[in-house]
């Protein structure tokens, strides 16, 4: 049911999931979302949970190909187009980040995300410019989901080495 959540976020939002949406789309009884979630909160919770983990696999995935990459600002623009490329992931994302800001039990998995990509880049980049480019990304990932067009990853690597003193 969690996957199914993630999918209905992904496709409507979270103000628009429901019960009735997810247990469609998982192919369950209604009764069956609302036995296992009785809250609606309960049921995205569970979803943004999986997600969650998910990020966690691809931390791991991310920090093998920095560890071996000759050209970090470059290595970090292909991953954040790489990511890109699953825009209803990253809408899903984007999601969280904004239930985070009005729901605090949600605040933890929200900053997973941060967390995690700071700790990933800052042994490569440094404390500061790590900081700097998860808000980069944040920024790529909001424009990348609202114009719909691919990064440019030539150019993003240029603004990476900026950021990070590089250039």
């Amino acid at each position: 049911m969690a996957a199914a959540a993630l999918e209905v976020i992904s496709e409507v939002g979270i103000g628009r999931t429901t019960h009735r949406a997810v247990a469609a789309r998982a192919g369950l009884p209604l009764g069956a979302t609302t036995y296992y979630f009785p809250t609606l909160d309960d049921l995205i919770a569970a979803g943004l949970r999986l997600a969650a983990v998910d990020l966690q696999t691809d931390f791991q995935t991310w920090a093998e190909r920095l560890r071996t990459a000759t050209d970090i600002p470059a290595a970090v623009a292909g991953l954040i187009a790489e990511y890109l490329t699953d825009r209803p992931r990253a809408q899903i994302e984007c999601e969280l980040y904004v239930a985070a800001g009005r729901d605090p039990a949600l605040r933890p998995l929200a900053m997973a995300w941060l967390t995690g990509m700071h700790d990933l880049l800052e042994p490569h980049l440094g404390r500061d410019a790590a900081r700097d480019l998860v808000a980069l990304f944040d920024g790529v990932t909001l424009q990348a989901l609202i114009t719909g067009r691919d990064v440019d990853a030539g150019a993003l690597t240029v603004t990476i080495r900026r950021l990070a003193g590089l250039a």
